[in-house]
């Protein structure tokens, strides 16, 4: 039986998109529920953590994007391919070691994201789902987590609609689920919140779950 982690108590669930190796408050969200239903067949939205990140680099942010190839404006999130033509997977990988190489727990946990990576796996949600899976058991979270179809959550009463709502295009005041917890971050002396959660297991390693406990935000 999975570990129920929920911080309410109370056995709660919740529908959620699949993220590109989320944010923080993405996994706060996560810790407040019971169960996740991440839905694969909502409508992809371009432009957003579905398949982008932010890490602290030497002297600013950086958003990792993956691209993909060319889908309609309706297109569900299931069908949306990776576009492997580009060499994203370099960049990225030379980005997190650029960014973590020197942190604490970054020579650690870097294989494990390198495999996954090197799978080329065709689907975007299955590499999202992969990473996710991946950060959560680093972290020391776990969870019943369901891949689910949009329509079979119909009729059903007290999943909660995520859906989007952590976004890149909203201001940081606005977060429901998160809230800010300062901790070592391998450059500058500003606390930078809300970063993808490989920021913080290469800076935090174990401690990373003790921090997004904190860093929940009660509803």
């Amino acid at each position: 039986m999975p570990e129920l982690v929920s911080i309410n108590g109370q056995s709660s669930e919740v529908r959620i998109e699949l993220q590109y190796l989320p944010c923080l408050e993405y996994f706060t969200c996560l810790l407040q529920y019971d169960r996740i239903y991440i839905d694969v067949d909502e409508r992809y939205v371009k432009q957003t953590y579905r398949n982008r990140c932010s890490v602290l680099t030497t002297n600013k942010i950086d958003i990792l994007t993956v691209p993909v190839k060319g889908y309609d404006a309706a297109s569900p999130t299931k069908d949306i391919l990776i576009d492997y033509n580009q060499d994203w997977t370099r960049r990225h990988l030379g980005c997190l070691k650029s960014a973590y190489g020197k942190s604490p727990f970054y020579e650690f946990y870097a294989p494990e994201f390198i495999r996954i990576y090197q799978k080329k796996l065709p689907f975007l949600v299955d590499l999202n789902y992969e990473l996710l899976t991946n950060c959560l058991r680093l972290v020391g979270i776990k969870k019943d987590i369901r891949y689910n179809l949009s329509g079979e959550l119909e009729g059903k009463i007290g999943v909660e609609n995520a859906i989007s709502l952590i976004n890149n295009k909203k201001s940081q005041n606005s977060n429901q689920y998160y809230k800010s917890v300062p901790y070592y971050q391998t450059f500058g002396n500003d606390f930078v919140s809300n970063l993808s959660i490989v920021d913080l297991l290469f800076n935090m390693g174990p401690e990373a779950k003790s921090v997004l406990l904190r860093s929940c935000k009660s509803q």
